[in-house]
């Protein structure tokens, strides 16, 4: 059997250098590579083993923005983990879109707290902290 590592998720964005900057500014990414596609340019950012490959779109999405996210399929958000919610978004200032939350998850995992910002783009991105993985996760119960 052939190895296999996650690869990279792919961005395509109306303003790449404001995205790249956001994620390089509050998520430690760096410029790892720069790609010539069809007289533009694709770059790609790294942080540790993850990849953010960012495409300059041509026109802007004929989609609504994401709300909540989980009413319509497709990717959801993006998501970080850091030692404090409060003090990232301090750290972020006004670069911190805050699209819902600071929410608690108190009641499903003490500790638990998310929040969602929005990056350039408008893409979700979570950030949060104290999730743990379940000891014996039960199989999946799909409810229409």
């Amino acid at each position: 059997m052939a190895t296999l590592h996650f690869s990279h998720i792919a961005i395509s964005c109306t303003d790449p250098l404001a995205v790249e900057r956001f994620y390089t500014k509050h998520f430690g990414f760096w410029r790892a590579r720069v790609v010539p596609v069809n007289g533009d340019q694709v770059v790609f950012i790294r942080r540790e083993d993850i990849y953010l490959e960012i495409f300059h779109a041509l026109s802007d999405t004929p989609l609504p923005a994401p709300g909540s996210g989980a009413e319509h399929p497709g990717w959801r958000h993006l998501a970080f983990q850091v030692d404090n919610v409060d003090a990232k978004l301090a750290e972020m200032g006004t670069d911190a879109r805050i699209t819902r939350g600071p929410m608690n998850f108190d009641n499903i995992i003490p500790g638990w707290r998310s929040v969602w910002v929005a990056d350039p783009a408008g893409n979700i991105v979570e950030i949060s902290q104290g999730y743990v993985d379940q000891e014996n996760p039960p199989p999946l119960e799909i409810h229409p």
